[in-house]
């Protein structure tokens, strides 16, 4: 028998993780190793122990789970990182597969399909829940696909009205290091003030409040 495929969650929930780890146990061909809360201990323990595929919700605390994507595809660029989250929006997805994740799946799919899914990113395949496939079209995206994977996360960031001193705090980041990234963003978008921004961002559903 072949060994169980590893598999690391990644959600800021404890009752969700739980019920992950009981729901993916179940199959013969999956072993939980771990699972975490925050995107630092996810980042520390995967640079330490090897895994096969991390189930990662994009509502992190602190540096935020496409950072936590980035980071993680960076350094273990092996390990196959499966996104399992509220968000359905055409632009998160996008940025999430920009940033290096192999499937999206929302939190709206069956539970079998996670299973499924794992088993799919395993694989090399690219598995995507039926109401988020459309979202690799370029199309209609707006704005702010042009952005970068990190440039996204801090545009959202400015638009729900955090500070350069709290971004940079929240991403571990310099001020003059997020206030260049305010810069670009601006020049990319065209969005000249922070209110811009949150219209922006309102209107095409970028902001879940967890910001």
């Amino acid at each position: 028998m072949s060994q169980p495929l590893r598999v690391v969650l990644a959600d800021d929930h404890a009752v969700v993780r739980t019920g992950y780890r009981r729901l993916l146990e179940l199959e013969d061909d999956m072993q939980v190793v771990a699972d975490f809360s925050d995107s630092d201990a996810t980042c520390h323990w995967l640079a330490e122990h090897p895994a096969d595929v991390l189930v990662l919700d994009l509502s992190m605390p602190g540096r935020g789970g496409l950072e936590t994507l980035s980071r993680v595809k960076l350094r273990q660029p092996g390990l196959k990182v499966l996104i399992f989250s509220m968000h359905d929006n055409p632009a998160m997805v996008a940025q999430a597969l920009k940033a290096g994740a192999d499937g999206y799946l929302t939190k709206s799919s069956e539970p079998d399909a996670l299973i499924d899914a794992v088993r799919q990113v395993a694989r090399g395949e690219r598995p995507l829940s039926p109401d988020v496939a459309l979202a690799i079209e370029p199309a209609g995206e707006g704005i702010h696909a042009s952005l970068s994977p990190r440039e996204f996360e801090i545009f959202r960031l400015l638009a729900a009205g955090r500070s350069v001193e709290e971004i940079a705090q929240r991403l571990f980041l310099s001020i003059k290091t997020v206030a260049n990234y305010q810069t670009g963003i601006r020049q990319k978008t065209g969005l000249a003030t922070v209110l811009d921004m949150y219209r922006h961002a309102e209107a095409h559903g970028l902001l879940d409040g967890s910001e």
